[in-house]
């Protein structure tokens, strides 16, 4: 029942702000003193309808048979009284004037409204495809002369019609580009209505949040800009508010909304058809939280002033209504009986929303004709879906095609333009072909020095690129040194300093032997600073062909330097012959690092390294402790840990770290075991 109610309030909306401004007011004077006559009659309110429809009529023909561009805002003026008068079909009649005139005199402003207009006469006519397409033309037309007072204006009745379709998300993005423009003025109707309908839109984008932060904005424009006419905006923005959390099945705040908007005074004599909708959408509240106080004499209340308004759709829903109601007290016959009211003017009014409601009330509590109207409904709303998908569909191409047509003016101006440049082009090459002949030995010798300059500056540039490629060259040769002596020699003399520091305290014959172990291994530092200075070949050749050897010493290494217990695993079917040779020397100093950082700093209890084959068949190096651990993203990373990163991409790897405070440390490569192209 909600869409029908929110189609109503819709509706009312709609008459808020679907009255045209007139081009001028109406002292604004002509030089004619015929129609400075006929100003005096049409705006006299003394006079009948008939009278002063007559007048304006007068008016409109003077000016149309020598209408000047000069008069087209008095035309328009008086254009629009035939919206105020409700007399469409010479509404239509005099946009389509001052459509002819407005491309007569090129007159962008006019040609905008004038489309305007056209659109409004088919959204009165009900016929939303020709609406959509006038209003889509004319927002082209006042986007196009940067027109910030009636862009804004075409955008939100471009989104009502949006939101009249279903088409949601089309109407939330021109609703808003209109909201954007009417927050920075000062024209509270047009603000309050377009946040209104955003409301709406945002309600049925299931935004409920966003739907009630708009409404409630509503609400502070219509107290701001003084805005609680006649209309009563006030008590509708509270309806919608009502609906919302009737929605939301928040129905002790929908009915505390309602009450609310039911306050505003004068509300059922201004407006008896906003009334009407309150007082059905209270009952129908208070019936789904089963509090039936006031119950069915709310809903009769509520059909009385429908009646008297003659408002057969609002009726329709009030009898559905009603039906729920009697069902709900285990009234069959009463249930039925406004069911089958509901029915006879659905099919009156022949609108498929209505019809598709009447019978799903009517095939819950009408069991004898249960299968038929259940047929009657599921037809009814897969017709109605499919019509919905048509119709968005149709209003894509509409928009698509306005483009298109705008694109082809266009075009055609440009093409006008160039024909006209053509001519004055050819007169200006003709007057300039002596001078170009007298020019052209001067021209080419030109042409000779610019060539020699270009040459010039390539070989400059490649001078500068060989000395940019020999300085990125000498760049990472020094990083390369630095990494092996970072991560090769000070790692080993940082284990060498911790087993002198504990052999200090001895003076024994093991200790003896372990102060000539250490100094045979101060030797073999000493060989590998000498092999560093000749390209490091020495160390790469032993960790490319003794790449598990040498990992198991460094093995025994850490389990003389650090009393936590090792736990090694190197997976046996893992063929070491096939990793590449700079991938060993990487996964090598990898180990050593962290190993090097766990002595530092972990305090661990326990350490696990492993080296496996995953599934995938790429080798994985796992590096697991318990020690203190670190906050990963807040850890400053040192050369170290730098170094490890960046070994780990030179081998074509993945590297992952996961630390916490107190949780320990574990530190996951993984490389391809086979790899044809690494980085140097």
């Amino acid at each position: 029942m909600k869409n029908f109610i929110k189609i109503f309030n819709l509706v009312l909306l709609v008459s808020f702000f679907s009255c045209e401004k007139k081009g001028t007011s109406s002292d604004d004077q002509f030089s004619s003193k015929d129609l400075n006559f006929f100003n005096s009659k049409i705006y006299n309110k003394d006079l009948s309808l008939t009278e002063r429809l007559k007048y304006n009529d007068k008016a409109i023909n003077k000016l149309s048979k020598e209408l000047k561009k000069k008069d087209l805002k008095d035309f328009d003026r008086y254009l629009n009284n035939y919206f105020e008068f409700q007399d469409w079909g010479k509404y239509k009649s005099a946009s389509l004037v001052l459509l002819e005139n407005s491309l007569k005199y090129n007159d962008s402003l006019y040609y905008g409204l004038s489309l305007r207009y056209i659109g409004n006469y088919y959204y009165q006519k009900n016929n939303l495809d020709s609406t959509f397409y006038f209003y889509t033309r004319s927002e082209k037309v006042f986007n196009k002369i940067k027109d910030k007072k009636n862009y804004p204006i075409i955008l939100l009745k471009k989104g009502i019609v949006q939101l009249e379709i279903n088409d949601f998300l089309g109407a939330d993005l021109s609703l808003r580009k209109a909201y954007q423009i009417f927050k920075n003025g000062n024209d509270f109707q047009k603000l309050y209505a377009t946040l209104n309908t955003l409301g709406s839109v945002s309600a049925e984008l299931k935004e409920y949040s966003r739907a009630i932060y708009y409404y409630k904005q509503a609400l502070n424009v219509i107290k701001k800009g003084n805005l609680n006419n006649l209309e009563h905006q006030e008590s509708n923005c509270l309806n919608n508010l009502g609906l919302l959390y009737n929605d939301l099945k928040d129905y002790k705040k929908s009915i505390y909304y309602y009450n609310l908007a039911l306050k505003s005074r004068n509300l059922i004599d201004d407006n008896p058809r906003l009334y009407s909708i309150i007082i059905d959408n209270l009952a129908y509240s208070k019936l789904k939280s089963n509090q039936f106080s006031g119950l069915p004499d709310l809903f009769f209340e509520s059909l009385d002033k429908k009646d008297s308004i003659e408002d057969l759709s609002t009726i329709t829903i009030v009898n559905i209504h009603l039906s729920e109601y009697y069902a709900s007290i285990k009234d069959t016959i009463n249930s039925v009986y406004y069911s089958d009211i509901a029915i006879k003017n659905a099919l009156k009014l022949n609108t498929p929303l209505y019809k598709i409601a009447a019978y799903k009330q009517a095939s819950n509590v009408n069991k004898k004709k249960s299968l038929n109207y259940s047929d009657y409904y599921i037809k009814l709303n897969d017709s109605l879906q499919m019509l919905e998908r048509k119709s968005k569909d149709r209003f894509a191409r509409i928009e698509l095609e306005t483009d298109e047509i705008l694109q082809q003016k266009d075009s055609l101006e440009q093409k006008n333009r160039s024909i006209l440049n053509y001519f004055i082009g050819t007169i200006a090459i003709g007057t300039l072909l002596f001078f170009m002949r007298a020019q052209r030995a001067k021209s080419r010798e030109l042409l000779l020095r610019q060539a020699q300059q270009r040459a010039n500056e390539d070989i400059y540039k490649l001078i500068i690129s060989q000395q940019n490629k020999l300085e990125e060259g000498r760049v990472l040769e020094k990083n390369r040194i630095a990494k092996e002596l970072h991560d090769g020699v000070l790692g080993r003399l940082f284990g060498l300093r911790l087993n002198l520091d504990g052999l200090n305290h001895r003076e024994d014959e093991a200790a003896i032997q372990e102060r000539i172990h250490c100094l045979e291994e101060l030797k073999v530092i000493e060989q590998d600073l000498r092999e560093i200075s000749h390209e490091l070949s020495r160390e790469k050749y032993v960790l490319v062909n003794n790449f598990v050897a040498i990992v198991n010493n460094l093995f025994e290494e850490q389990a003389k330097i650090n009393p936590a217990k090792l736990t090694t695993i190197l997976d046996e079917q893992v063929d070491w012959d096939i990793l590449s040779n700079t991938t060993k020397i990487n996964l090598y100093r990898i180990l050593q690092e962290c190993l090097q950082n766990i002595n530092k700093y972990a305090k661990a209890n326990t350490i696990k390294v492993e080296f496996r084959k995953d599934k995938k068949g790429n080798l994985v190096l796992n590096i697991t402790d318990d020690g203190e651990g670190f906050e990963v993203d807040k850890k400053s990373k040192g050369i170290g840990l730098k170094n490890i990163v960046t070994r780990t991409h030179e081998s074509d790897g993945i590297i992952e770290i996961k630390s916490a405070p107190g949780k320990g440390t574990r530190i996951s490569i993984t490389v391809p075991l086979e790899q044809k192209n690494i980085k140097h």
